[in-house]
């Protein structure tokens, strides 16, 4: 899922219960957090895609990257990733082997993770040309989208949507599963829309922004926080673990939680769209309002 799609992992295996409380007696322990005997306590081992920005790379450009950081510096711990394109068996394959010990960005409630508490909420959101003939457009309900093409990720939330509104005959599709390494779609849908290729383009909130803020036209980001319930536009997103390491949950908890306003700074700077527990824009995150900026100036 655009929305769904994020995932990172974090830690391996204690050796002894000695060396885990030498660990937490030093400076290069975890800052008073007490690692569990069930992930390492000499990295923080994280699995990650290596070719899924604008989530992660294998030179940590990412904003999940960048989250493991803060996570890693709360703990006084070095970060490790294993890297693995993700697709199916991707949790098996890496929380499931105990390759890592978390995974940075998983939607609350899906399967086959334990959560950690939410660390933002984001809603899927629609592009279109700063100015154009659909700048104005806030629902996917406007009549004005009639016979438009727009740009959707098979399988995602905003094409049952579409089919809804009988707007998914003149729509044109993506597809979500590929190797990352290879090919990027979203940025493809991104500059087709740039390219007039497209009228709009429908993503999830994190992957659109940073894209959009790189086109090579002035583009708007317009939240869809106004389509029914049924599927959802919006998600709360939190970290992944094993279904067994329910202290390494309270762990990381606790670093979420101190760590919240650090998260934040990430996030608004890739032009993540966050919202509140209301629902609505948080403040510095209101992409609706403001036409992108043009490509190599990003923030982050």
């Amino acid at each position: 899922m655009a929305s769904k799609e994020r995932f990172a992992p974090i830690l391996a295996s204690l050796a002894t219960g000695a060396l885990a409380a030498i660990l937490l007696l030093t400076p290069s322990g975890a800052g008073g957090q007490q690692i569990p005997d069930q992930v390492s306590a000499d990295a923080l081992r994280v699995c990650a895609d290596p070719a899924n920005m604008p989530y992660s790379n294998t030179a940590g450009e990412g904003f999940e990257n960048k989250i493991a950081e803060i996570v890693a510096d709360e703990l006084k711990l070095p970060v490790r990733y294993y890297f693995m394109p993700q697709g199916p068996g991707f949790v098996r394959n890496t929380l499931g082997l105990r390759l890592c010990d978390v995974v940075i960005g998983y939607a609350a409630g899906a399967d086959p993770v334990l959560h950690t508490n939410p660390y933002y909420q984001s809603v899927y959101v629609m592009l279109v040309k700063a100015g154009g003939p659909l700048d104005g457009v806030e629902r996917m309900s406007d009549p004005r989208l009639k016979g438009r093409r727009m740009g959707v990720m098979a399988a995602t939330p905003p094409a049952d949507h579409l089919l809804e509104y009988g707007l998914l005959p003149t729509a044109r599709t993506y597809s979500l599963l590929v190797d990352r390494r290879f090919e990027s779609p979203a940025e493809q849908m991104v500059d087709d829309l740039a390219k007039g290729e497209i009228d709009a383009a429908l993503l999830w909130g994190p992957t659109a922004g940073l894209f959009a803020a790189r086109a090579g036209a002035p583009l708007k980001v317009v939240p869809l926080l106004q389509e029914g319930p049924r599927p959802p536009m919006t998600y709360r997103i939190t970290m992944g673990l094993r279904q067994t390491d329910h202290q390494w949950k309270q762990v990381l908890n606790r670093v979420i939680a101190k760590r919240a306003d650090d998260i934040e700074k990430v996030l608004l700077a890739y032009h993540v769209p966050l919202l509140d527990d209301e629902d609505q824009l948080v403040a510095g995150s209101s992409p609706a309002k403001t036409a992108a900026q043009p490509e190599g100036s990003r923030r982050p």
